[in-house]
């Protein structure tokens, strides 16, 4: 009886020491049982869910269904946040004609007489005339600065004064010596984007590599075209970036700039409307604001990649 119980006993013995030794190679790995069955069980994120270009849609979607939510279920007052469609509804309107009452037979086509898209199309032209006058002038007195030290110490802290004051801190001021024509709004939109060109050519100019312009003139290339062919690619994305940064203080300085006799202008639509507790079409300008803004800071990035292709590559 001995005998024959005794393979039995070895087999036990085997199997208790396979188990011992798959439980220690586990421990030793540094994962527990539980955690591997869980994992095992974990069904992985499906393909589309982890596409970049899926994911902000997604994004976008679950703050829409939110935001339905929230005013559908009456948690908060529509004057105060009117819902997804109302907003729809007032962006077509705002883009649309239609009887000045019910029953009546005078027609009026947009807001403040003017469709949305007029409204915006005119604030682009203003934003595009002072941040052109901002690219120009910035570029050119931030290469003058740079390249000379004492202009440098007795200009540059007028310039950070400037960019550190808020626009609606000396557009009464501006509106005293210009009027309330688009002239001031243009000036105002140039003082906000100026700066930061500036700020951003002197330092693209500062943060070259002085041994790639001596290595230039010692190679025979003249002083213009050291300045040509080394500085200025050199400096140029610090530039990008600063025009990037300044289109970004213009546009938040839109509003401000059409406050006096803005209309039309998209910044002064909001505002106007705001004040006439038109939520739902102040909510759709701030809207179309944003995504103006979005595409233009992507159209900027695609430039900058255009025109300086060898960033990230040296």
């Amino acid at each position: 009886m001995s005998e024959s119980t005794t393979p039995a006993s070895d087999k036990t013995d085997d199997k208790q020491v396979s188990n011992a030794s798959v439980v220690a190679g586990t421990a030793i790995s540094g994962v527990s049982i539980v955690e591997g069955e869980a994992t095992a069980k974990r069904k992985p994120m499906p393909a589309w869910m982890k596409s970049k270009k899926i994911q902000p849609i997604i994004s976008l979607v679950l703050l829409i269904a939110v935001w339905w939510g929230v005013t559908s279920a009456g948690l908060i007052n529509s004057l105060y946040l009117p819902g997804p469609k109302a907003v729809w509804d007032a962006f077509i309107e705002a883009n649309s004609c239609r009887p000045a009452s019910a029953g009546s037979s005078r027609i009026v086509c947009g807001e403040q007489q003017y469709f949305l898209w007029q409204h915006l199309v005119v604030s682009l032209e203003r934003i595009g005339i002072g941040m052109a006058l901002g690219i120009v002038v910035g570029v050119l007195v931030g290469f003058i600065l740079a390249e000379i030290g004492w202009l440098n110490r007795i200009i540059l802290p007028y310039i950070n004064f400037i960019r550190a004051l808020p626009p609606l801190g000396y557009i009464g001021l501006l509106i005293v010596w210009f009027g309330i024509g688009d002239t001031t709004k243009i000036w105002l939109l140039f003082l906000a984007a100026f700066p930061p060109i500036v700020l951003a050519t002197v330092d693209g100019i500062n943060g070259v590599n002085r041994n790639r312009v001596n290595s230039a003139l010692s190679l025979g290339a003249s002083r213009p075209k050291a300045f040509l062919f080394v500085v200025f690619p050199s400096a140029l994305p610090s530039i990008m970036n600063g025009i990037r940064l300044a289109v970004g203080f213009a546009w938040t300085t839109v509003v401000a700039a059409e406050l006096n006799n803005g209309i039309p202008g998209i910044g002064a639509l909001a505002y106007l409307s705001g004040t006439e507790l038109n939520t739902p079409l102040t909510i759709a300008c701030i809207f179309v604001i944003g995504i103006a803004a979005l595409l233009l800071d992507w159209l900027i990035l695609g430039i900058t990649h255009l025109v300086t292709p060898w960033v990230g590559k040296e």
